[in-house]
């Protein structure tokens, strides 16, 4: 294969020009000078046999559709090229820098907490951000960079997004204490017995169909009294009487905000896990950092951290 003929420089002028709209902008940000800029492009252009960018005159610069889809890669190439140099510069040291997490929002509570704790203890020079979020919108921010890594449920991942299974969690049913079912020594119930009763939803994107699925497949058509975003106003108004749930990831203990208790049940019904996945842009190579939290990731659902509904 032969090599390319441009440069990594011609590479950087064309992605400053693109992002600023303007040579002379993309010249000062660069600082060098405007004509440098303009020959790095012009050269890049005639290199590839495409016109990457439209100069108008007095109104910029705009991208050209192959300048678009050429300008995606050249920015992910350039981000891999710092990556690169970081990472030959700290070979055989710790890893440093910043690094951004998408969190599921109700996964958050239960997930984060011991992963942060174990990877600063792992990776002290690292400096963790969250952003938590529902399901679409970290996908969104996968897509937009504001995110590198998002940790998921395992349902509604489009084609463009890589992932990986940490643990799978069971869903189970959620009823008031001093509910018949809650008084059963082996806590467990079909779903069929709750068909009657009014049911209290978590009204999620993806999350709400998720869960009517899991009922429906048992045959059930629930009567939804109340719906919520929020996961423990669900459990609150549980506790309180005003229905069951259906939910998937279970606190350590059964009392809610309010000061009531809200049981969980074991379903006797066959219903699959879903996965908990760490997710990342196909066709994009993870930095050291999103490695490294990866890496902790499943040392600690391979040391006995994989969970039954919790």
């Amino acid at each position: 294969m032969s090599d390319p003929g441009f440069t990594l420089v011609q590479l950087r002028y064309f992605a400053a020009a693109a992002e600023r709209g303007s040579m002379t902008l993309a010249a000062r940000d660069l600082m060098v000078s405007q004509s440098a800029v303009s020959t790095a492009v012009a050269l890049l252009e005639k290199e590839l046999g495409v016109q990457l960018l439209l100069r108008h005159h007095a109104r910029g610069l705009t991208l050209t559709p192959a300048g678009r889809a050429f300008h995606q890669q050249v920015r992910e190439f350039l981000a891999h090229s710092v990556e690169l140099v970081e990472s030959a510069r700290q070979a055989g040291t710790e890893v440093v820098g910043n690094l951004t997490l998408g969190c599921f929002i109700t996964l958050a509570p239960f997930r984060l907490p011991r992963l942060l704790a174990e990877f600063e203890k792992r990776h002290p020079a690292v400096r963790a951000a969250v952003r938590e979020g529902e399901h679409a919108a970290l996908k969104t921010a996968l897509r937009a960079g504001d995110c590198e890594i998002a940790l998921l449920y395992g349902y509604d991942l489009d084609d463009d997004i890589e992932h990986t299974v940490l643990d799978a969690t069971r869903p189970y049913a959620l009823v008031p204490a001093g509910h018949r079912f809650a008084e059963r020594p082996d806590r467990e119930v079909a779903l069929a017995e709750l068909a009657d009763e009014p049911m209290i939803l978590l009204d999620l994107p993806h999350s709400a169909d998720y869960l009517l699925g899991v009922l429906r497949a048992a045959g059930v058509e629930p009567v939804i009294r109340h719906r919520s975003a929020g996961f423990e106003t669900v459990r609150a108004l549980v506790a309180n009487g005003h229905g069951y749930a259906v939910l998937n990831q279970r606190p350590a203990h059964d009392g809610t905000y309010g000061g009531g208790r809200a049981v969980p049940l074991t379903l006797r019904d066959e219903v699959p896990p879903l996965n908990i996945v760490l997710c990342w842009m196909r066709g994009t190579r993870p930095t050291r950092r999103a490695q490294a939290f990866l890496h902790t990731c499943r040392a600690l659902y391979s040391e006995g951290q994989r969970s039954e509904g919790r």
